[in-house]
């Protein structure tokens, strides 16, 4: 759920085996934190379980998005997908003072459960929080600091648990999911659908909503346990603790679509001036079509050198690898004819793109339409003029 977590702000502590019998009057809740927009990866929200007893002086907040700068390889681990998060322990008043002063809702839910069960939650947590034990490999939607909240009691209380799945929509896939919090985010919105292929574009299921903090809150809202042969609510109370300001949130002009369509009509203007004096500008080229295929190479190595949701990524229909670097051997006179072909081809392709544009099983962001259209124009008038010069 979050790629960064400023961890460096709270105090991290993590205790010792040293066992703590929790009072009567303790209680557990689970937390859920609204989206903020300062970041891409807090624009989805976050959650967590607090544990407070008045008895011990205990009152922590149990974050399962937390890692280590320092772990190895981390920036190589990241790039392929495999970076490891960790479960950390932290003051309560600390984090909610934090989140508060973000402007986000904090919601608490208070979890139904005996004497017996919080203090088997509880031990379950304190062996989480221990250095050997701590660590775990992050997965953007199968495996993240959500659904760490869902399957700690699903482990704990197994086959007790039912959680309320009301909230399903048919039809809708994890990508759909995950856009309805990028409204704010136009870039963020741009680079997810960039670099994650045909795995979130399937229906998501009941369950796996759960990666999203709000549907942890909404399935254990209506979820209940089995006590004694009965059904008994699993949420005993629920509160809101701080409802934010409202605020006037507006997105820069500067988004993806408008970049590439100022990028089509300077591309356009350029293209106009090269045909009316008979010169083609080289460096436009060079840079367009070297940013497009670098572009390809990277949904390339998503593919197939990570363990990212990146498979079969359809970005590659018009992020053309190949371009980069073959656009630096237009200018050699031997392959003249060869590239008069390549871009010819190129732009028939890229026209084809467009036609299936709209009936692909991938959606393609819909800012790409003028980069494209920007491609097949560049594309027609370098086969042009590599044509004109080869006769």
């Amino acid at each position: 759920m979050r790629f960064v977590f400023l961890s460096l702000l709270f105090l991290v502590t993590t205790f010792s085996h040293a066992q703590i019998e929790l009072s009567d009057r303790a209680e557990i809740a689970v937390i859920t934190i609204g989206p903020y927009q300062g970041e891409v990866w807090s624009a989805f929200g976050h959650s967590g379980i607090r544990i407070v007893d008045p008895s011990t002086g205990v009152d922590w907040f149990y974050n399962y998005g937390l890692y280590d700068f320092d772990q190895e390889n981390f920036f190589l681990n990241f790039a392929q997908g495999l970076l490891k998060y960790k479960v950390g322990v932290m003051k309560y008043d600390r984090v909610f003072r934090y989140y508060k002063s973000q402007n986000r809702y904090v919601k608490e839910q208070y979890l139904n459960l005996t004497a017996g069960e919080k203090q088997q939650f509880f031990d379950f947590l304190q062996r989480n929080v221990q250095p050997e034990n701590a660590e775990y490999l992050y997965n953007y939607v199968f495996d993240n600091c959500a659904t760490k909240i869902r399957d700690v009691p699903v482990q704990l209380f197994p086959n007790r648990i039912a959680f309320d799945f009301s909230y399903k929509e048919e039809g809708k896939t994890i990508r759909d999911l995950m856009d309805d919090y990028l409204d704010y985010q136009p870039w963020g919105d741009f680079a997810i659908d960039l670099g994650l292929g045909l795995q979130i574009d399937r229906e998501a299921t009941a369950y796996e909503y759960m990666f999203l903090p709000d549907y942890i809150h909404a399935a254990f809202a209506g979820a209940t346990i089995d006590r004694d042969s009965l059904k008994v609510p699993l949420v005993e109370r629920a509160e809101t603790t701080f409802m934010p300001e409202e605020e006037d949130i507006t997105n820069s002009l500067l988004t993806p679509f408008n970049t590439f369509v100022l990028v089509f009509f300077i591309v356009g203007l350029i293209t106009h001036r090269n045909m009316k004096y008979g010169k083609r500008t080289k460096w436009i080229d060079t840079l367009l079509f070297s940013i497009v295929g670098f572009a390809g190479w990277w949904v390339v190595f998503l593919w197939f050198g990570t363990e990212h949701l990146s498979q079969r990524n359809l970005n590659i229909l018009w992020a053309i690898p190949f371009h980069f670097p073959l656009v630096f051997f237009t200018t050699k006179e031997r392959f003249r004819k060869f590239f008069s072909v390549y871009f010819k081809a190129t732009a028939y392709w890229y026209c084809g793109v467009l036609l299936i544009w709209a009936i692909l099983p991938q959606p393609i962001h819909q800012s790409l339409v003028p980069l494209v259209l920007t491609m097949v124009l560049r594309s027609f008038f370098i086969s042009y003029d590599l044509r004109k010069k080869a006769v």
